[in-house]
C-alpha cells in the first residue's frame, strides 16, 4: 500500500520559513517524480513545484521561485520543500504526489498517481 505523508506545516509570521517533508512508503522511491501542490480555501489545486527521479532537476511555479526549493534523499524515501520568504498568500493546505509515468513534473494533478493527506500552512501578517 503506497503512503506519502506530509509534515512539518504549521503557522508562521510573513517573512518566514517552515520545511515540508514527504515520508514515502510502499514504492520505489527512486522511480518516481514527485510533485508539490497547494490548495487554498475557495481556490483549485496549485502545482508548486515538482522534481526529477535523481533529483537532478526542479521546477517551480512563478508564484514560489527564488523562495521555495524542493530537494530528495531516494535513501530515505523523503521529499522537502523548503519554503522561505513566506507571504500570507502562500497560505494553503500543501501535499505531495507521486507520479511513475512522468519523465519530469508536470502542473497537471492528473498526471499523479499518489497523493498525501496533506498539511496546513497558515502565513499570519
Amino acid at each position: 500500500q503506497v503512503q506519502l505523508v506530509e509534515s512539518g506545516g504549521g503557522l508562521v509570521q510573513a517573512g518566514g520559513s517552515l520545511r515540508l517533508s514527504c515520508a514515502a512508503s510502499g514504492l520505489t522511491f527512486r522511480t518516481y517524480v514527485m510533485g508539490w501542490f497547494r490548495q487554498a480555501p475557495g481556490k483549485e489545486h496549485e502545482f508548486v513545484g515538482g522534481i526529477t527521479r535523481t533529483g537532478g532537476s526542479t521546477y517551480y511555479a512563478d508564484s514560489v521561485k527564488g523562495r521555495f526549493t524542493i530537494s530528495r534523499d531516494n535513501s530515505k524515501n523523503t521529499v522537502d520543500l523548503q519554503m522561505n520568504s513566506l507571504k500570507t498568500e502562500d497560505t494553503a493546505v500543501y501535499y505531495c504526489s507521486a507520479s511513475f509515468a512522468l519523465n519530469r513534473p508536470t502542473i497537471q494533478q492528473t498526471d499523479y498517481q499518489y497523493w498525501g493527506q496533506g498539511t496546513q500552512v497558515t502565513v499570519s501578517s
